[in-house]
């Protein structure tokens, strides 16, 4: 289905392209700057092989997965030195990029999981992640507040693409919510944490989306010792295109085609069947509560 070559992914499927994505797979070190120049060398990779849009894991700003207290340390606001970095490098390599941060939040001395979209050297959109990570032994709630507005959706080249940040994923609601936005695509920044049968749940959880949404899904991942890797991407109609394995500092690549989802949405018009208003207002009576 892909071909290897050197540290570069290729969707098989070559015929007119619309919009390419790519996919970002690497393991974050203690280092922000370090991180930012790692993202800025994949991005310049992905704009040689013609991609439009770089996107990165959750978390990209600093090594998070083994040291919770990372991201209070690290944590920078949207006009920091990371993203700055990030914003420049979109422009002077024609490449829009979204990554995971952390920034900080005065009003709870927590941080907030935060993800940065950049084009043409402007911050585009931004989204704090609404749904924290208190699963799996992990309590991500102790030093991240839960983000209060609804995921974004832009519009890059003609494509509608909707934004969200890994553990996101388990909510199917949220990314309805991007659907009757008018999403094309899902695109969803990740560290997700390796254990017995996570993997399937990321492969199935994000296939399910995909086909739900009659939208493409493509999934950047870190890898490491605790991430599990494999960004991977489906088509509206669910068919996987990509998959990255255990690849380190790899760049995947999605072909993203409006004749595509025309097709499937026209033989599989779900969302025009559905029988629930979608409110995309979060409801914060769900908030963890801080530890």
């Amino acid at each position: 289905m892909e071909a290897w070559a050197g540290q570069s992914w290729r969707s098989s499927q070559q015929e007119v392209v619309a919009v390419r994505i790519a996919l970002a797979q690497f393991d974050p070190v203690a280092e922000p700057m370090a991180n930012a120049e790692k993202i800025l060398v994949l991005g310049a990779q992905a704009k040689a092989d013609g991609a439009r849009l770089l996107l990165a894991p959750e978390g990209s700003l600093v090594r998070f997965l083994d040291q919770p207290s990372a991201p209070a340390r690290a944590a920078e606001p949207l006009d920091g030195d990371f993203v700055t970095a990030l914003r420049k490098g979109s422009a002077e390599l024609g490449i829009a990029i979204a990554a995971g941060t952390f920034t900080p939040d005065d009003d709870t001395g927590r941080v907030h999981n935060t993800l940065a979209v950049l084009d043409g050297g402007e911050l585009v959109t931004s989204y704090r992640k609404l749904h924290l990570y208190d699963a799996f032994s992990f309590t991500e709630s102790e030093t991240v507040a839960p983000g209060v507005e609804p995921p974004p959706v832009i519009d890059l080249d003609g494509i509608k693409i909707g934004f969200a940040t890994c553990y996101d994923l388990r909510f199917p609601e949220l990314f309805r919510v991007l659907r009757m936005a008018g999403a094309d695509v899902l695109a969803l920044a990740s560290a997700w944490v390796a254990g017995p049968g996570k993997e399937e749940h990321w492969l199935t959880l994000l296939r399910a989306r995909a086909i739900e949404n009659t939208a493409y899904v493509v999934a950047a991942d870190q890898i490491g010792p605790h991430g599990i890797g494999r960004s991977a991407a489906f088509d509206p109609f669910g068919l996987p295109l990509l998959d990255l394995g255990m690849a380190r500092d790899a760049v995947g690549y999605v072909d993203v085609k409006p004749e595509r989802i025309a097709e499937v949405r026209t033989v599989l018009p779900s969302s025009s069947h559905t029988r629930f208003r979608i409110d995309p207002r979060p409801d914060l009576r769900f908030e963890p509560a801080a530890r």
